[in-house]
């Protein structure tokens, strides 16, 4: 059996290592396709392989096609928005994320990115401090959590929505569970955003909302940049200059936004939430364990599609 490690931004070195040490302790032969040079070089590589690993790779219905033998593609991450669920599910292949491996990592960028904001990006000025704030989680899942986690630790106030999430979970962690979206923004300064885009959620994020949120807002963003109605951003921005906005995902109108509207909106240059050493160690021989599991025994706990 062979797996293919197909990243157009390569795993760190030791990561790969980890990923070949699990792959050949359990016999399965490891193909590294890393800095492809384009879509061609993909396609050839999966002509033979039983699984793939890839990062934000984009696996759709024409790589599907050119792997007759694929069974499993693992997400090395939490999203799996790159990966085409319906076309896998057509041919039969199971598609799996490895949640909790960069949980970690993107929950300390929301707070490296947001006392760059209300410390004015440290440019002489006198901001403000966390301690005693009110911050919104939006959607409690793994990377929603290790927010929490570190927020008590500034002594923030830390309230949650997500209809998906049992109240007794988030009061187990010392957090306030809110009934509506709408009484999060309206409750919080700060508001982290953690949801996924999906049908439900793409361009949820609306002025209604935006306009809920107390003075001196910030709104942060390591989700998806589908999720916010950027027109809707912008009308707020203008409107409001004490509202303020970071992202580790550009919006479509990044440049527009940085010209109206300066420090008050900060974007990372790429995505930068599971960029650490850890996070990508963790991700990468998940990713490898999960397909072995598959693969020798059909072990599917991470399963997305049907």
């Amino acid at each position: 059996m062979k797996v293919l490690v197909a990243t157009e931004k390569p795993f760190a070195a030791v990561a790969v290592n980890g990923i070949k040490e699990v792959l050949d302790n359990a016999g399965v032969e490891m193909v590294l396709l890393e800095k492809y040079p384009n879509k061609a070089a993909l396609l050839k590589a999966v002509e033979d392989v039983d699984g793939l690993i890839v990062r934000s790779d984009i696996v759709d219905a024409e790589v599907f096609d050119a792997a007759p033998k694929l069974k499993i593609v693992v997400r090395a991450g939490a999203g799996y928005d790159n990966i085409d669920l319906n076309v896998a599910t057509t041919k039969g292949v199971c598609v799996m994320n490895t949640p909790g491996q960069n949980s970690n990592a993107v929950a300390e960028l929301v707070f490296g990115m947001t006392i760059l904001m209300i410390r004015n990006h440290f440019n002489g000025t006198s901001g403000t401090e966390l301690k005693g704030k009110k911050l919104g989680i939006h959607a409690y899942g793994q990377v929603g959590r290790n927010v929490a986690r570190i927020a008590k630790g500034f002594d923030m106030e830390v309230y949650a929505f997500d209809p998906y999430c049992p109240d007794d979970v988030m009061k187990k962690d010392g957090v306030t569970p809110v009934a509506s979206a709408e009484e999060l923004y309206k409750t919080c300064q700060f508001v982290s955003l953690h949801i996924p885009a999906t049908a439900e959620t793409k361009q949820s994020i609306n002025y209604s909302l935006l306009s809920l949120m107390p003075k001196g807002a910030l709104l942060i963003n390591t989700a998806r940049k589908e999720v916010i109605y950027e027109e809707d951003l912008a009308r707020i921005l203008e409107e409001r200059t004490d509202f303020h906005y970071v992202a580790d995902v550009a919006p479509t109108i990044a440049d527009t936004l940085k010209e109206k509207f300066g420090n008050r909106v900060f974007f990372t240059p790429k995505k930068m939430g599971a960029q650490t050493a850890e996070a990508n160690i963790n991700a990468g021989i998940a990713a490898a364990r999960q397909s072995v599991g598959y693969l020798k025994d059909g072990i599917d706990k991470f399963k997305v599609n049907k």
